[in-house]
């Protein structure tokens, strides 16, 4: 008799996570909603050791080595291709899961046929909400709103707030513009017809890039703050955060090229509206002391 096809794969990429990895792969069920779910970690920083630790402490999870780091994208697809589960759920290491919020959200993908990516609400270590995880598409408004500080100084504003969406809800659902790729939840069927991540994105930008060919499918994106998982957030280091933050404006700069740079009037629009945001933004962060990398 056939195994069973998994209800739930999930690919975690892992690169120098061992410390971060022991809570994240104890929070996984291996059963969920009375089906198996597999595990797949893919390993972007080959000779750490985490490979023979996951064997020894987890030895039900499948490991791939890349042999080299790939980038997030590269490593997602072949953790995609490597499993086989009815629902994928891309998840950094740096979470913890539960089971509540698992079997909600792959509940809600499973019934309703045009949700194409779903989050829960992240929450960090701290408590807060990490904004991250419901993004409208930032148009040169919300960039400047952002950028000059009026949407964290008037976070209930909707007209100031298209961006991170402090407007709305926290435990309520809708659908947005984009999702955190530290936790991007959607059936195999509908990756297999939109599409994995595009390899050519190394580490940023690549989440909202599938969010934007999902919505260009046809499918919603969903925010469901009704249930929650922890995200325990990196925080660079001073001598990094500029190095980080550079990387993330320019990746998502490049997103903007590739969808919306259909002349060459757009493009440049673009360039210089990402350019002028980074540059508010590491400012701002100078004068306020932040060492907190922040995505677009």
């Amino acid at each position: 008799m056939a195994a069973p096809v998994p209800i739930l794969s999930v690919i975690i990429v892992a690169y120098r996570s061992r410390d971060e990895l022991p809570a994240c792969l104890a929070s996984l069920p291996r059963l969920l909603l009375g089906r198996p779910v597999e595990i797949c970690v893919v390993n972007n920083s080959p000779g750490d050791g985490v490979a023979g630790w996951i064997n020894s402490a987890f030895p039900e999870v499948r490991v791939l080595e890349t042999g080299a780091n790939q980038g997030f994208g590269r490593a997602n697809n072949a953790g995609f291709r490597a499993t086989a589960g009815e629902c994928v759920l891309f998840l950094n290491p740096d979470t913890i899961s539960n089971v509540a919020a698992l079997e909600h959200c792959v509940h809600r993908v499973l019934t309703e046929p045009d949700l194409g990516l779903v989050s829960p609400r992240l929450v960090q270590a701290d408590g807060a909400m990490d904004l991250a995880c419901r993004r409208g598409i930032p148009t040169l408004w919300d960039g400047f709103c952002r950028a000059s500080g009026l949407a964290a100084a008037f976070p209930r504003a909707a007209w100031l707030n298209g961006y991170n969406l402090t407007h709305l809800p926290t435990e309520g659902t809708y659908e947005v513009g984009a999702i955190n790729g530290a936790f991007m939840l959607g059936r195999r069927a509908m990756f297999e017809q939109v599409g994995l991540f595009d390899e050519t994105f190394f580490m940023y930008g690549d989440d909202l890039d599938l969010c934007i060919r999902f919505a260009q499918a046809g499918y919603r994106i969903v925010y469901d703050g009704q249930v929650q998982i922890i995200h325990l957030k990196g925080v660079s280091v001073a001598k990094d955060f500029d190095r980080m933050s550079t990387a993330i404006f320019d990746a998502n700069r490049d997103v903007y090229l590739k969808h919306f740079g259909r002349n060459a009037f757009a493009r440049a629009k673009w360039r210089l509206m990402f350019g002028l945001w980074k540059s508010a933004a590491l400012f701002r962060a100078r004068i306020r002391g932040h060492r907190r990398v922040r995505p677009v």
